[in-house]
């Protein structure tokens, strides 16, 4: 199974702008290669991620096939108010892995 890391402060100051950086073992597999059979081998790419921050959703980006495996993925966002912060990746058969983290704004 898939395994993301997130870091993310657990402080920020008020109207802060802090970075989230994310990273997630994943094959993403494009659906082009074979295996030894020569078979082709089936898609399974992430193909969506989104962030939300106390349930509003601040950050989305849809992926395709040419997105390499184990996808690193910073931006940043402002502290509005502490809460929590959730990430998901969401692949081809459905499956949504996800992260959350508390962040504390003073």
């Amino acid at each position: 199974m898939p395994t993301p890391r997130v870091k993310i402060p657990a402080q920020a100051a008020k109207g802060e702008v802090f970075e989230v950086k994310t990273t997630i073992d994943h094959d993403m597999e494009s659906g082009q290669r074979k295996d030894s059979a020569g078979k082709p081998i089936p898609r399974k790419i992430i193909n969506k991620f989104v962030c939300t921050y106390n349930g509003k959703e601040v950050f989305k980006s849809d992926w395709a096939a040419a997105i390499s495996a184990n996808p690193y993925l910073s931006f940043f966002l402002t502290a509005t108010e502490s809460g929590s912060i959730e990430l998901k990746w969401h692949d081809d058969d459905g499956q949504v892995y996800s992260a959350s983290h508390a962040i504390t704004v003073a």
